[in-house]
C-alpha cells in the first residue's frame, strides 16, 4: 500500500498571504484541521508549508488574540513541511510521520506538485483490517467523533 492509495486527493489549500482569520474560516467551512500552504509554479501547486488549527491556537489565540486580525498565514505556518511521494510505501510514510512528530503529510508527485494529503486518520483506517479490529475501530471512532461533533455544532 502506498501514500497515493490512501491519501485524500481533495486538499484544502491556502496561500501564505491569506489572513489567519480567513484561513481559520476556511478550516471551519471544510471541517479540516489543516491547510496546505501552496505556491503556484505555472500550473503546479507546490507545498511550501502547512497551517494547523493547533498552530493558530498556540501562536495567536493563546499568546496574543488581538494579533489575529493583522496576522497572515506566513506568520504562523510551519515552513519545514514534510512531504511524501505518492509512490512511497505506507510504512515509510509512517516512519516519516513519527520521526517528525506530525499527524499529516502532503503527498506530492515526482515533480513536487501537491496531489493529496495523508493524515493519521487515513493510516488508521487503512490498517484497521490488519490489526485487532475492536482496538483499531475504537481508535478511529475517537478520531472521527471530533469531526462529526464539529459538523453538528458549527455550521
Amino acid at each position: 500500500m502506498t501514500a497515493g492509495d490512501i491519501c485524500t486527493r481533495n486538499v484544502v489549500v491556502t496561500r501564505k498571504e491569506e489572513s489567519i482569520v480567513d484561513a481559520a474560516k476556511r478550516m471551519r467551512m471544510f471541517h479540516v484541521g489543516d491547510l496546505v500552504v501552496i505556491e503556484r509554479v505555472g500550473e503546479r501547486r507546490r507545498p511550501i508549508g502547512i497551517l494547523t488549527d493547533r498552530d493558530i491556537v498556540l501562536s495567536v489565540v493563546a499568546s496574543n488574540p488581538g494579533y489575529a486580525n493583522c496576522c497572515v498565514v506566513d506568520d504562523v505556518m510551519t515552513t519545514d513541511v514534510i512531504t511524501v511521494r505518492e509512490t512511497e510505501d505506507l510504512m515509510e510514510v509512517l516512519k516519516k510521520m513519527q520521526a517528525h512528530g506530525v499527524r499529516r503529510v502532503p503527498v506530492v508527485d515526482d515533480e513536487g506538485s501537491l496531489v493529496g494529503i495523508v493524515a493519521f486518520d487515513d493510516v488508521a483506517r487503512s490498517l484497521a483490517d490488519e490489526m485487532n479490529a475492536d482496538e483499531m475501530n475504537a481508535l478511529i471512532g475517537v478520531l472521527a467523533s471530533e469531526h462529526v461533533r464539529e459538523k453538528r455544532y458549527r455550521v
